[in-house]
């Protein structure tokens, strides 16, 4: 008995032992696992500031430059110079149909030595897997065969309905893409994955082809391309970014003046021509409406339907106060026939400016846009949904309306329609449903703000009108690195691009952080920092989540305001010029940009002492912004590197670009 009582004992001990373990084993689970969780919840917080942080700078950006617009058209006004216009080799007299622009350019010669492709008229299939193959392997179009692309798909644009009615039968689905920003690779894995654009295979690309990204000109290659293959069944719809004045600023026009140098101006004039023959939306069986914004509670699609949309070269560009009145009718000129169009285009005459930006003028023809016909397709263009119902103006882009649930109900009610398909904001997964599923916003450009920080998605609408989405992910580093590395990187990048504007805007805030420091202690509470950050930078954001990132705090907690500034500097010192013309400039480098482009006619890259005094005084007075002569002659023989009277453009740049001090982006 003795033996076995022992034994027994022997079992138990074991039993415990392994119950112990067990019990370890749970415990180590449960604190992996919340662990986890925490790392999940805290990488979640870390994306959703950092998207908000990169959409919030850029609906400010959008706003700006909506201010800063009828500067930029006075620019182009002021420097328009009719001399500008024989480099381009373009009478000034007439304007000109599309076969004379083909009788003009077909003077431009392509060298034997060009070994991309050569387009023939009209083109073919094998024509346009010409261009992917050649674009794939980074080769440029000639110049002669993009103007004739362009000559063909303007002539092929005027035909278009300002609203294309699209039949889908039964046998076929109808794909949507999306903004696609200049990411040519976006494109590439939507033909990869759905197939090329075809008569079984139709297409519709809802606008915002161009900007942001370095491949805009090649996306409209070989939209434009595919355009002239099948008509009936690729079908472009205008963005907000298919405008002159806002491809001044977000890189467009300069990614052709860099790609197609003597050529370039008149490629971007009869682009500008082209983005104003652009239809406006696309109806799908007479019941899916797909425009590139949103709309208001004042959208009319028949008054839209009958507008001359080619009117609206820029919609930055409002109609003049005396057009008011003669909007006040309520109905749009007629769109005219071909006939009447030549008959009026024979009174035109045409300004090339030094930037390329040439405008028809027309002293005894048609007017411009009335109010009414701009403030309609502002608010398809540049509108966005809310989940409250009302329409309200839309204060943070600057342009277009919030419009809720019940806005969208009385459109559908009125011209009998399903489904509204708008793209235009930047969605996380490449899409979203609001107003009950009703309205589908579409985005095509992944990695948007930074690699990792977005899918792009596009849709296949089946014959019932039932959409199925398709996301996806071009990836070049973001393969190579772990969830928590990537998220890292794009919260570097927003905080990065948040700081430069934070000092950008230093002396504003200072002074606005010193009215709640009555103590002058250098320290105020968080509330108070919090408040002064909003107040100056108006960014909508969370600033008690980003404390911790921005500025330091003492162990009572109040925070060290001037610490926002101490990580950063100007890369030029400047100690000999007025501190608050450096921060002006710094806040303005994109604006300056822009100016310099227009001016600078011979893309030298240089600009003289005489041409910076005269456009910082032109920008200086527009801004409402103190500037004395001695202050800018001191900054321009500060920049003058080679004592030559001129500035290098490049270098100005870069001298007033923000330094991050000891910042190393994670690997």
């Amino acid at each position: 008995m003795e033996h076995i009582v022992t034994d027994m004992g022997c079992n138990a001990s074991i039993e415990d032992r392994e119950e112990s373990k067990s019990e370890k084993a749970i415990k180590a689970a449960v604190l992996i696992q919340k662990w986890y969780r925490s790392k999940r919840a805290q990488l979640e917080i870390s994306r959703c500031y950092s998207l908000n942080i990169f959409q919030s700078i850029e609906y400010a950006d959008e706003q700006d430059q909506a201010q800063l617009a009828s500067f930029f058209t006075f620019m182009l006004e002021r420097y328009a110079s009719p001399d500008a216009v024989a480099d381009t080799s373009i009478s000034p007299s007439v304007s000109h149909e599309v076969d004379s622009y083909l009788t003009e350019y077909e003077n431009i010669e392509v060298p034997d030595s060009y070994c991309g492709p050569r387009l023939s008229f009209p083109l073919t299939l094998a024509d346009a897997n010409a261009l992917l193959h050649a674009f794939k392997n980074g080769q440029l179009l000639h110049a002669h065969y993009v103007l004739k692309l362009l000559c063909e798909t303007r002539r092929v644009l005027k035909e278009k309905p300002n609203i294309n009615l699209v039949s889908v039968s039964y046998s076929k689905e109808i794909t949507i893409c999306g903004d696609l920003h200049g990411n040519l690779d976006d494109l590439f894995l939507i033909f990869y994955k759905n197939g090329l654009p075809s008569e079984k295979k139709p297409y519709v690309f809802n606008g915002d082809f161009v900007d942001r990204g370095q491949n805009s000109m090649e996306i409209l290659i070989i939209l434009f391309a595919f355009l002239l293959i099948y008509p009936n069944d690729v079908h472009l719809n205008r963005g907000n970014h298919e405008d002159y004045v806002i491809n001044l600023r977000y890189g467009f026009s300069n990614e052709v003046l860099s790609k197609y140098k003597v050529h370039a101006k008149v490629i971007l004039y009869l682009l500008q021509d082209v983005f104003s023959w652009l239809p406006l939306a696309t109806i799908i069986n007479k019941k899916v409406l797909i425009l590139h914004g949103g709309i208001s509670d004042k959208t009319d699609l028949n008054f839209l339907y009958l507008l001359e949309r080619n009117k609206l070269k820029s919609l930055m560009r409002p109609p003049q106060p005396e057009r008011e009145e003669q909007g006040k009718e309520g109905a749009p000129t007629a769109r005219p026939s071909t006939c009447a169009a030549n008959k009026r285009g024979a009174g035109k005459t045409r300004r090339l400016s030094s930037s390329g930006f040439t405008e028809l003028s027309c002293p005894n023809s048609q007017p411009g846009p009335t109010l009414k016909e701009w403030k309609q397709v502002m608010d398809i263009l540049w509108s966005d949904p809310r989940m409250q119902n009302g329409c309200v103006p839309n204060k943070r882009r600057g342009g277009g309306c919030y419009f809720g649930p019940d806005t969208t109900a009385r459109l559908f009610e009125r011209y009998n329609l399903k489904l509204l398909i708008r793209s235009h904001e930047f969605k996380r997964e490449g899409y979203e449903l609001t107003h009950g599923g009703k309205v589908i916003t579409i985005f095509s450009a992944s990695n948007y703000y930074e690699e990792g920080s977005n899918r792009g998605a596009y849709i296949r609408l089946n014959p019932d009108l039932i959409p199925r989405f398709v996301q996806y992910q071009v990836c070049e580093r973001t393969d190579k690195q772990n969830h928590w590395e990537r998220m890292k990187t794009i919260e570097h990048s927003a905080l990065q691009i948040l700081r430069e504007r934070i000092f950008a805007h230093r002396s504003t805030l200072t002074e606005a952080f010193e009215k709640y420091d009555c103590d002058n202690t250098g320290n105020i509470s968080v509330s108070d920092w919090a408040a002064a950050m909003e107040s100056v930078l108006c960014l909508e954001l969370p600033w008690r989540t980003l404390l911790p990132h921005l500025a330091k705090t003492d162990p009572d907690g109040k925070v060290d305001y001037m610490s926002c500034f101490h990580n950063m500097e100007i890369a030029q010192s400047t100690e000999e010029v007025q501190p608050a013309l450096v921060e002006t400039l710094c806040k303005y480098r994109k604006e300056l940009e822009v100016i310099f482009n227009i001016m600078d006619e011979d893309h030298s890259g240089l600009i003289s002492f005489d041409e910076f005094r005269k456009t910082w005084r032109i920008f200086s007075s527009h801004l409402g912004i103190e500037a004395y002569d001695a202050s800018i002659d001191k900054l321009a023989q500060s920049i003058d590197y080679n004592k030559d009277d001129y500035i290098d453009f490049s270098e100005f740049l870069e001298a007033f670009h923000v330094v991050h001090k000891g910042d190393k982006k994670p690997t």
